[in-house]
């Protein structure tokens, strides 16, 4: 073992108390990542885009089909039976299907990924116990489950994105514990996660060239992902009946790859301007350094998650993409923190004269400062709401919406405003109720707040009314929320593309 990775000599008795320490930590972040999905999915937080598509997708994998997603295939235009490999290839969701043998609803998709992100917690104390000792990475797990891109994802109903945190971390751990066949299926893993996570193993190959003897396994590493991420992308979605070019958002470069790649290289100073531009971009990079004290910066291992970040940041359509909420952070948050322990470890070997040939014992103030600093930060996002008392509580919009869900008969077609679909999606078949009229049997509409993808309320309530005049009924009526109902509608669910 190198001096590197060397840790504390073993005492007996020692790990199976640090295991079950870890154990402990697991558990806990993954209660509370549950507990406060749960709530947010009873009192009407969640959203029919995303975690219904997952639904949707995850129970015809579970009935042994391809993941089709009603939801999405009629509401972007692409036909009933859309299924979601045509959207993002992640077909790393079909690992979730049993679950769904155990429990049919959405339920089941917000505590698998508050397992899967609590898990990531076991990969990343390994890596820091070797380098730092036991309560060094007590204190940097701690870090990483209160970091506020785990709190945006936990927030934000489910995404395939839950699966990058553990994936990555394991394929660098592994890696650091000289297990390379082990490092190279999380890697292959990670690919099946979505089509650009082969950037992110492309920047796991970055890191490698600056290992000595690591070359020809960093050419690999870069190779394959970017290799795996024009396969999926120009070959597998389309394959699937989406289309290669549905999310370029690099107008401002060039119309294609080619084109803004070329752009890039001979006009540096627009991509660098995009970079920083609209100003949140610089806020989401600095929100993502700044809780780990920019020590990071002093690692290689930051090279990982360049590709990756550059991908959303060098964009100008699509703005959730480098906005701090959301799930999209949640993707380079381990391998920062491991970053912040290597970076830590590195500044510590260093000697600066002014201390008379003594060490910069970083190693002892970071872990440390870092948990703290999370902490810190806690109040400025999503899991502040854990302290507040109305955040557990349905308000008298969320009562009036389960009453109106509770009419809706099990099994029908249903139009639904973007926050009840969730709670249908269990028992029925879901549409978004949108800006096109799809004549579903029955419609549970908002005429209260604004809704997704209405521009405002008075068109929600132009719709309605409109509804009324082609034959619909008002089955019920209460606190803005109102059902509708049409026995024997046709809908209209044909391909607009």
């Amino acid at each position: 073992m190198s001096a590197e990775t060397a840790g504390p000599e073993v005492r007996p008795g020692r790990p199976r108390r640090e295991a079950v320490t870890v154990g402990a930590l697991v558990v806990a972040a993954a209660a509370a990542y549950s507990v406060f999905a749960l709530v947010r999915y009873w009192t009407f937080r969640t959203t029919t885009y995303d975690l219904v598509i997952f639904d949707q997708a995850v129970r015809s994998y579970s009935h042994l089909h391809l993941p089709v997603a009603i939801v999405k295939g009629v509401h972007n235009g692409f036909g009933p039976h859309f299924t979601v490999l045509g959207d993002h290839f992640s077909p790393i969701l079909a690992v979730l299907a049993p679950l769904y043998w155990i429990h049919d609803g959405p339920q089941t998709l917000l505590i698998a990924q508050a397992v899967l992100l609590a898990l990531t917690i076991v990969p990343l104390w390994a890596f820091t116990r070797r380098r730092f000792g036991v309560w060094a990475a007590h204190c940097v797990a701690g870090a990483y489950a209160l970091a506020w891109p785990v709190a945006e994802t936990v927030a934000f109903d489910f995404h395939e994105m839950a699966f990058t945190p553990v994936l990555s971390m394991l394929m660098l751990e592994r890696h650091d514990a000289g297990r390379r066949w082990q490092c190279a299926l999380a890697a292959g893993a990670l690919l099946l996660v979505k089509e650009d996570m082969g950037l992110l193993v492309a920047g796991f190959g970055l890191y490698l060239l600056t290992r000595p003897g690591e070359r020809r396994l960093a050419a690999a590493f870069v190779g394959a992902g970017l290799a795996w991420t024009w396969l999926a992308s120009r070959v597998l979605i389309p394959a699937f009946g989406g289309s290669a070019d549905y999310y370029w958002a690099y107008d401002a470069l060039g119309k294609d790859l080619p084109h803004a790649a070329l752009h890039a290289l001979t006009h540096p100073w627009t991509a660098l301007k995009l970079l920083v531009t609209p100003g949140v971009k610089a806020s989401t990079m600095g929100w993502l350094i700044l809780p780990l004290l920019l020590v990071p910066l002093a690692s290689p291992i930051t090279l990982a998650v360049l590709p990756l970040l550059a991908e959303r940041m060098l964009a100008n359509r699509f703005g959730n993409w480098w906005e701090p909420r959301f799930h999209y952070n949640v993707a380079l948050t381990a391998l920062l923190v491991a970053a912040g322990v290597d970076g830590a470890c590195r500044l510590s070997r260093l000697r600066p004269p002014g201390l008379r040939g003594r060490r910069l014992r970083v190693d002892l103030v970071w872990p440390v400062a870092a948990l703290l600093a999370a902490a810190l930060v806690v109040p400025r996002f999503s899991f502040k709401h854990f302290f507040e008392p109305a955040f557990y509580r349905r308000d008298a919009h969320a009562q009036a919406a389960a009453a109106a869900v509770a009419v809706v008969p099990r099994g029908v077609l249903v139009e639904a405003a973007n926050v009840v679909g969730p709670e249908l999606s269990g028992r029925t078949r879901v549409l978004l109720w949108d800006t096109k009229v799809r004549w579903a049997p029955w419609v549970v509409a908002d005429t209260a707040r604004t809704t997704f993808p209405f521009p405002w309320v008075g068109e929600q309530r132009g719709r309605v009314r409109y509804l009324l005049r082609k034959g619909y009924h008002v089955v019920l009526s209460r606190d803005g929320w109102v059902v509708l109902n049409r026995p024997g509608a046709t809908p209209d669910l044909r391909a607009t593309r």
